[in-house]
């Protein structure tokens, strides 16, 4: 593949400043992508990453910051995307809170951040970037999660956010073709929750893999380049990324 197989496109990606997301942009823009950084308080960290990037090709990322649970900041994290660069080619939604929720004390805080962050914030971003996308035959990529089929233990709000969310790929795939490509990448054990996870717990879930290890998030990087460059006949789908975890009961 090209070092510059993505040269010319302007790719946002939500929650980027960290982890998964950051992984990402370094990818992206190694193919030759300009990235705008979606960040809402994780300025410092955006910053770092953006001058890490602009410092090997100048002028090739930009940031956005907004917070997701504000509805009327859609348009606007969209808008300060697309304005770098006068276009917008592929939006992937990867911001997501995480955390458990026990059934009868589930607070209506949590499940406006766990609904917000993981179904309502996609859908509304993909309604504001849609007549850009549009315009370049462009791409959305859902980051969702393995237990959108299977729930969760003690984490029931987020299963089922997620669960929307893949149903949402489907629905927007269909919605919004010929010209707007929709798909998913449902990881599995790719990096451990910032919460504490004790060490057999680990274990246990990796066990549970056929490849006996996890995963990295290069993983979901290339995934997502994939879905980008090559996956040109590819609408509505779900890859899954989990060293088969989901396919061992």
């Amino acid at each position: 593949m090209s070092s510059l197989s993505l040269a010319n496109k302007t790719v946002l990606i939500t929650g980027a400043a960290h982890r998964v997301g950051a992984h990402m942009a370094r990818t992206l823009h190694e193919q030759g992508a300009t990235i705008v950084l979606h960040y809402r308080n994780s300025k410092t960290a955006a910053e770092q990453l953006q001058a890490e990037l602009n410092s090997q090709r100048g002028q090739s990322v930009f940031l956005a910051q907004g917070d997701l649970l504000d509805h009327s900041q859609m348009e606007n994290i969209v808008s300060q995307a697309a304005e770098h660069t006068g276009q917008l080619d592929v939006l992937i939604n990867n911001a997501s809170s995480f955390y458990p929720t026990e059934v009868g004390k589930v607070s209506n805080q949590q499940w406006e951040d766990l609904v917000g962050t993981n179904m309502k914030a996609p859908f509304f971003l993909a309604q504001a970037a849609s007549p850009h996308l549009a315009k370049q035959q462009g791409c959305i990529i859902n980051i969702v999660d393995i237990h959108a089929d299977r729930p969760l233990k003690g984490y029931p709000v987020y299963s089922m956010a997620k669960a929307g969310l893949v149903m949402m790929t489907r629905a927007l795939a269909c919605e919004l073709g010929p010209y707007i490509r929709v798909n998913a990448i449902a990881p599995g054990a790719i990096m451990w929750p910032e919460n504490d996870m004790d060490e057999a717990t680990k274990e246990k879930i990796i066990s549970r893999t056929f490849l006996k290890r996890k995963g990295d998030p290069g993983d979901i990087a290339k995934t997502a380049l994939f879905l980008i460059s090559d996956a040109t006949y590819m609408s509505g789908q779900v890859l899954t990324v989990d060293g088969g975890r989901s396919l061992n009961s």
